[in-house]
Formats: C-alpha cells, structure tokens, sequence
C-alpha cells in the first residue's frame, strides 16, 4: 500500500516537472529568439541608421526592454499566484507570450509604416517581458512545491533545461534558416521562426491545463492563510535575502548574455566566424547543458544550493579570460571549447540549483512573489543591458575583449559572496518577526 502511494506521488512529481519544462523551454525560446534576432535582423529592418553601432545599440534597447517589463510582471503574476494559485497564472503567462511572438512575426518594418514600426516593436517586446516574467517564477515553484524536500534542487533544476532548450531551438532554428540565401532571410526567413512558435504553443497549454495545483499552495488556500498584498510582507520581511538573491543573480545574467547572445556577433563581426557557425556552437553548448544543470541540481541537494552556486561563480571567474584567448585564437576547436566548456558546463553548476536557492529564500505565502521579483528585478542590470554595455566595451577597446571579460570577472565576484552569504528561509524562522506557515501534511516548505 505504502509502495503503490509513493509510485503514485513520484509519478504525479514527474508529470508536473514535466509540464514545467515544457512550458519553460516554450517561454524561453519566445523569448531569447529575439535576442538572436536581434543584431542579426531588427538593427537593420526597423532601425536603419548611417551609423552601424548606432543600430546594432538601438536593437539592443529594445532587447533590454524585455527584461525591463520582466519585474512587472513578477510582481503582477506573482502577487495573483500567491493568491489565487500558481497553475492559473502559468496558463495566462503563456498566452501572453505565445501571442506577442507570432505578433513580432508579422510586424511590418520601417521602410513599410515608418517610425510605427519600431514602436509596435517595442511594445510587443514588452508584452514578451511581461509574459516570461510571470512564467517562470510559476514554472519552477510547480517543480519545488511538488518535489520532495530532500530533491527540492534536482526537481526545481528540470524546468531551468528549458533555457538551454529554448536557446539550442532559437539559435537552431535561425542557424538553418540562415542557409537561405541573405535576401530571402531578410525578407521572410527569419520570421517563420517567429510565427512557427504558436504550434509549441499549443502543445503547453494542452500539457499546464492537466496538472493540479501545487500542495504548499493548496494548504495555504485550506487554511486562508494568503495574503492581502504579498509585496509589501516580501520587502517588510526579507530585505536580506531580497539583495542577496540579486546580488547571486548577477553572474547567471551577465555570463548568459555573453555567451549566448553577444558571441554570436562578436564572433562574426571581430573574429570572423561565419554567423551560422557561431549559432551551431551556441547551440551545442545549450545541448550539453541539458544535461548538465540536472546534474548540478541533484549535487545541490547534496552539497547545499548556497556553496554550489559560490563555487560556480567562482569557477565561472576564472575560466573567462581564457575563453576569450581562445575565442580570439580564430581556430574552430578551440572557439568550441571555449564557448562549450565555460557556457555548457560550468555556467550550469549556478543555473541549475538557481531555481531551489531563490525559491528557498522565501516563506510559501511570499514565494512566487519572492522568487520573481528577485530573478526578475535584478535581470534588469544582470541581463537586459548586459549586450549594450558588451557593445559599448568592445568598441571602446577597439574589438579587444579584455575589458568586457574584466566585467564578467567582477559580476562572478560579486555573485559568489552574495550566494556565500544566503541563509535558506527554514534556518530564519526561529527569528522571523511573524508566525510561519504550519506545515502541509505532505511535506514542508
């Protein structure tokens, strides 16, 4: 009886993982094909300009817009999913984003309407914020909430694949349709990966409508403990672990918009790697972290989210400078490895118990409020304007990389001490200024 129980609870767990993932993998891949996109494309069909920087800059912004609007809708889906539930809010993110991405695919440019262009562009970029920035913080919490407590990292680590997913299909996707001759992808190629996303679209809305909701935040709503406004508990209560959250948050954003985004064009443009080539690398570094992030989150369980995620950061430090040594070296092999080994290997040790760390800052009453506003907010300055300040600092030191490899180092600095110093929301509780939760029969938060 007990054995057939726990097959039972261990299958309902892999089909809500499984949901999650497929969810996540669709949001991201909305969401980053813009950033490929973006110093590929929208620089010169919606962003025409004498001067080139001045386009590829202007594309970027809108790039960083995205992760602009990502707070706010944190906060909105996050104060609603710790009210009326997380599933409910995982189904509307994702109509959200769903629609805005086949949107931008048939955007007219701004040779066809003018200056209206850029502007529906800008706004459909901010709907796609608005869309990832209430889905994920509901994708991962399904994961945590539904896992047993001693897995919390492995489980809530699956749904994180579906960055690496979502970026291997976008980079993929816009790798093969590069083949096309540079004419016809300029003209319609590039949008056919736009529009295609509405068929995965509906297989995510098919998976997220069969699953239930999350057993913490089931015995929150039978025992009408939810909050009148989550965000203001959130910042009265854990200002600490709020700053810490950002603070570790640092790297993931800065190393990912390094070197999944911003080498695409640093390679084609200053080292003269072929654009689909760099692409097809990108994407074989998004496959091997498909096996690595599950990897590290079960070994967060083990050692503890707050020293793996230090040691990653770390890691990610020193491994930097000889990447871009070996980026620079304009040889195949070694460019592979410098992108696959830093980006798909060692980067996963932080993304992957990434998910469980935040989620283990906050109280179940505050945590999809918590953990989005804290991924969100701080992508702002870790993500959105990281492809701007690479730019920048690339063409101030003349196409040499140093200068934006000294900043990577720092943010994994700054990202080590911050996670170094986090303390989980279940060793607080004895000195939180209110009475905590009580416990669900199945297992605590």
């Amino acid at each position: 009886m007990l054995n057939t129980a726990g097959s039972t609870r261990e299958s309902e767990v892999r089909r809500v993982v499984f949901a999650s993932l497929i969810g996540a993998t669709i949001e991201w891949y909305d969401f980053f094909l813009y950033g490929v996109i973006a110093g590929i494309v929208f620089n010169q069909l919606y962003f025409p300009s004498h001067d080139p920087l001045v386009s590829m800059v202007l594309a970027y912004a809108t790039f960083a817009v995205g992760f602009v609007a990502r707070p706010l809708g944190g906060i909105v889906f996050g104060h609603f999913g710790d009210k009326l539930g997380r599933k409910q809010m995982l189904v509307l993110t994702i109509l959200i984003m769903g629609v805005a991405t086949v949107l931008i695919g048939v955007l007219p440019t701004y040779e066809q309407i003018g200056v209206a262009a850029p502007i529906l562009l800008l706004i459909l970029r901010i709907a796609q914020g608005i869309g990832i920035g209430g889905e994920w913080g509901g994708a991962v919490l399904m994961a945590y909430e539904f896992a047993p407590e001693d897995k919390r990292g492995y489980y809530a680590s699956i749904p994180q694949i579906g960055l690496a997913i979502g970026l291997c299909l976008s980079s993929g996707v816009v790798a093969l349709l590069s083949l096309l001759p540079e004419a016809a992808f300029m003209s319609w190629g590039w949008r056919t990966a736009f529009i295609g996303s509405v068929v995965l679209i509906v297989v995510g809305l098919y998976i997220r409508l069969k699953v239930a909701e999350t057993p913490d935040f089931a015995s929150v709503k039978e025992e009408r403990q939810e909050l009148k406004i989550p965000f203001v508990e959130l910042i009265r209560t854990y200002p600490r672990n709020i700053l810490l959250g950002m603070g570790a948050r640092y790297i993931d954003g800065v190393f990912f918009n390094v070197f999944a985004v911003f080498s695409i064009v640093y390679l084609s443009k200053h080292v003269q790697v072929d654009r689909t080539t760099a692409l097809w690398l990108v994407c074989l570094s998004a496959l091997v972290m498909v096996v690595t992030i599950p990897l590290f989150g079960k070994l967060s369980d083990r050692w503890g989210r707050p020293k793996t995620y230090a040691i990653g950061s770390l890691l990610l430090a020193l491994v930097t400078f000889p990447a871009f040594m070996l980026m620079g070296s304009g040889s195949l092999p070694l460019i592979a490895l410098a992108l696959i080994v830093p980006f798909g290997i060692i980067y996963a040790m932080c993304y992957g118990p990434e998910a469980a760390l935040f989620s283990d800052l906050f109280d179940v009453k505050v945590r999809y409020t918590g953990i989005s506003f804290v991924y969100q907010f701080s992508g702002i300055f870790a993500s959105g304007i990281t492809p701007i300040i690479a730019t920048f600092l690339i063409s101030y030191g003349d196409g040499s990389p140093w200068l934006l490899a000294a900043y990577v180092v720092f943010a994994a600095l700054v990202s080590m001490v911050s996670a170094m110093l986090i303390r989980p929301v279940s060793q607080m509780r004895t000195t939180l200024p209110h009475k905590p939760l009580r416990p669900s029969p199945v297992h605590t938060s």
